[in-house]
């Protein structure tokens, strides 16, 4: 066996087999873990997937939110045990496989037109 058989092995074990299908243009609310001294929570945060990239144990989602007036940004790697669930809230339809033009967008500019042709 190689280095890159081992390292396709490892990975595999890995993997989450539980996480929904999240397509661009989605409103999501992702539960987090954060740990504070011993204690461990769950805490949700929701928005919109704005990117995604496809690598394998490496996919990663771009959400973002607005919070107190300021966009905010985070990049969740799916496969992650910090990642405790992830929960579509709507599907979105938009026309481009990455929505940084929403970055300049303010307010009601914003919205994305709900998609009612997949489930949820």
């Amino acid at each position: 066996m190689n280095a890159q058989e081992v390292i396709r092995s490892i990975e595999a074990e890995q993997l989450k087999s539980d996480l929904p299908t999240v397509h661009v243009g989605d409103t999501v609310r992702v539960g987090v873990r954060i740990r504070e001294g011993n204690k461990e929570r769950v805490q949700p945060y929701e928005g919109t997937v704005i990117a995604m990239r496809n690598g394998g144990i490496n996919k990663t989602i771009t959400v973002r939110r607005i919070f107190q007036g300021v966009g905010v940004e985070r990049v969740f790697l799916l496969h992650s045990p910090r990642i405790a669930s992830i929960k579509i809230v709507r599907r979105g339809k938009v026309r481009r496989a990455k929505l940084f033009y929403l970055r300049e967008r303010v307010g009601k500019a914003t919205r994305v037109k709900q998609r009612f042709d997949r489930g949820i």
